[in-house]
Formats: C-alpha cells, structure tokens, sequence
C-alpha cells in the first residue's frame, strides 16, 4: 500500500476541498491515488458538499417536535429561502428535530446518532442533501426541554409544515394540573414568545449586566432633568419596572387576552385546574438571527455566469 503523506493529504484536500479526515480516507481507499480518491469523494457527496460549505447560508427552516413532557427545536440552514419550500428538505428538518428529541442539544450527538429509517448518520445524510439540492446547509442549532410533570408546547409561525416554518417556540410548564388544560396554555404562551421574544422568563432570571447598562442609561437620563437624587432614584426604579415590563416574559402584557400579564393569565389557568403552574423553560428561535448576510448583485452573478 502506498504511503498515505501529509502532503498528499493536503494535494486532495486543495484538489477536491473536502475535509481533511475526508480526504486521508479517501486515500486509503484508493491506495494513494489522487484522480481515484477524488472520485470516490465526489461518490460520496463529500467533494461537493465541502466546495459549497463556504456559501453563507442564512435562510432554512426551524423543526419543532413536542409531546407530553419532552420537545425540540432546531435550526437548519440553507442559502436560499426557495429551499424551505423543498420536500427533501423539510422531511431533513423534521427528522433532526425528532433526533434532537432524544439527543438533546448536543450538535455533535445529534449529528452522530443514526437519521431515522436509515443505516447512515444524520451528518451523513444532511451531506448527502447537500449534494442532492446543490446548496450549503448547516444544522446551526438545538435545543431541548423536559419536564418531570407538566407539558412542553410547542408553536410554528408562519408554518410551511406541520411543525416546520421560520419562527419556532418551546415552552416548559410544570405542573401536577390537567395535561389538556396546561398544553392550551403552553401553546398560547409559545404564541407570545413568537410575538414578543422576551429576554428571560422573570426579573430574577434577566442578565444582570443588560439591567446595570438599561440602568445607568435611564439614571443619566433622569439626572438630566435637575431633579434631587432621591427624586432620580425613584424615576429610574419605575422606568425599570417599565423595562422588565417589555422584555420579561412573567411581566409582559399577555397578546391572547391583551390585559393580563403573562403571570396574571397563567395564575388564573391555575386556579381553574387547582394546580400551580410555573414556566421553567422558553427557547425562541427564528431563521438566519445573528447571521451576517452577504449583499450580492444579482445582475452582476448574471453576467458571471455567461462571460
């Protein structure tokens, strides 16, 4: 068997712009042949899925998958929205989401577990799609909630699939109260989260340097105002309370009923069903937040591709 040298690991990789495990496999399997090895990647899939995976992908479609005490939520990209509209791909999305399920929100786990009705991984198979649809895609983020007694909800906005669209919500509730009852609630809460995207569940739970920074903005507004100190710390602690009023869940004003806070609504579902209920957990996630898009031209793209 020929020698397997890091400089012709390097040859395929710059060659074919696979991986560098990739590429040393490769060459294994062909016994140190280049133009062979670069077959068996592009066999694979992994030669394209590699030259594309420096395309930014931003758009895709976030998977929800919950019952009774359990449920998921991932994040999977694509280059182009028109993507979400495909069935191959929305059938991956959904499948990760049920792994994510079992695996929690470990990437790496996820990635390695068995994709369902297959023999390969989910690694394997989001390759394989790559390859298929011809886009970079990207399993970019998961999460998972669990409750001992109570339900986790679940919401999709603007929903391509059942459980599939660009905004999607988990809620936790805990609770010894009537399952039904509690995955009415919970849904309704995921639908303000949808809507609101509250920081954190409590005051307690808020990131404490976020209220220093909203603090010390508000108290040199107040100071502006030439009022005593006493006066200014009274003006600041009620336009925190203001503050905590916007992006508290527990203190936000509910959307379903548009006067009670959530608090308020959720003590009146408990009362109903004598039962505390208390939300232990919240995650929102929406498409492509945080990722940095690049500004293309079109027109120029065009040109490219026939010059």
């Amino acid at each position: 068997m020929a020698a397997i040298t890091a400089g012709l690991v390097k040859e395929l990789r710059i060659k074919s712009g696979a991986g560098m495990m990739d590429c040393k496999k490769a060459l294994v399997e062909t016994d140190g042949n280049i133009d062979a090895a670069i077959d068996w990647l592009r066999t694979k899939g992994l030669a394209i899925a590699a030259k594309k995976s420096g395309r930014v992908a931003a758009e895709g479609l976030v998977s929800v998958s919950a019952s009774g005490t359990s449920g998921a939520v991932v994040e999977v990209n694509s280059e182009t929205d028109f993507v979400g509209r495909n069935e191959d791909f929305q059938n991956l999305v959904s499948s990760i989401a049920a792994v994510a399920v079992e695996q929690g929100g470990d990437i790496d786990a996820i990635k390695a577990a068995t994709f369902p009705g297959s023999s390969v991984t989910v690694e394997e198979k989001l390759t394989a799609t790559i390859s298929t649809i011809g886009e970079n895609m990207n399993l970019r983020r998961a999460a998972n909630l669990s409750v001992d007694k109570g339900v986790v909800a679940s919401y999709v906005h603007n929903a391509v699939a059942a459980g599939l669209g660009k905004i999607g919500i988990l809620v936790a509730l805990k609770s010894d109260g009537d399952a039904a009852a509690l995955a009415a609630l919970g849904k309704q809460i995921a639908m303000h989260i949808a809507a609101t995207s509250p920081q954190s569940i409590s005051v307690d739970d808020l990131d404490p340097t976020a209220v220093e920074r909203e603090r010390s903005v508000l108290s040199q507004q107040a100071r502006e105002s030439g009022k005593p100190e006493e006066i200014i710390a009274k003006m600041v602690e009620g336009r925190l309370s203001k503050f905590y009023k916007d992006v508290v869940l527990l203190e936000q004003t509910f959307v379903v009923d548009g006067e009670n806070s959530v608090k308020q609504a959720i003590d009146l579902v408990a009362k109903d069903i004598g039962s505390p209920i208390e939300v232990v957990g919240m995650v929102r996630y929406a498409v492509g937040e945080g990722i940095e898009k690049e500004e293309t031209d079109f027109a120029a793209e065009v040109a490219a591709a026939v010059s």
